[in-house]
């Protein structure tokens, strides 16, 4: 199993992106946050077809660290049932992954 993974999920607003991100890199949840978007996203949602437009979360952050981040997300999005999920990164710069590792780390581990 890969030590890091990118977070993805998205929110109506570029502003809720933001809003949801920033406290999740502060408490080192995640490294790093990138919003994207406007994306155009094709969808099934509560059995019916659409379409909409919405802004892209990625986050980098560590296997260990994930269910915290994931927690953090389902509780603070403004959705009732957000799209939360985590693709490993199988290979990366050595610095990229020493960032990832020593940026999220927890409060009571090192800090970078």
């Amino acid at each position: 199993m890969s030590e890091y993974v990118q977070v993805s999920t998205a929110t109506e607003t570029k502003e809720q992106a933001i809003a949801l991100a920033g406290p999740a890199v502060e408490q080192r949840l995640a490294a790093g946050a990138q919003v994207i978007g406007p994306v155009t996203s094709v969808f099934w949602h509560l059995g019916e077809y659409g379409t909409g437009e919405e802004w892209q979360l990625l986050f980098k952050t560590t296997t260990e660290r994930y269910p915290e981040l994931e927690a953090y997300l389902l509780e603070h999005h403004p959705w009732d049932n957000p799209e939360v999920c985590a693709v490993p990164i199988v290979l990366g710069a050595e610095r990229c992954k020493a960032w990832i590792r020593d940026s999220s780390a927890s409060p009571r581990g090192t800090r970078a």
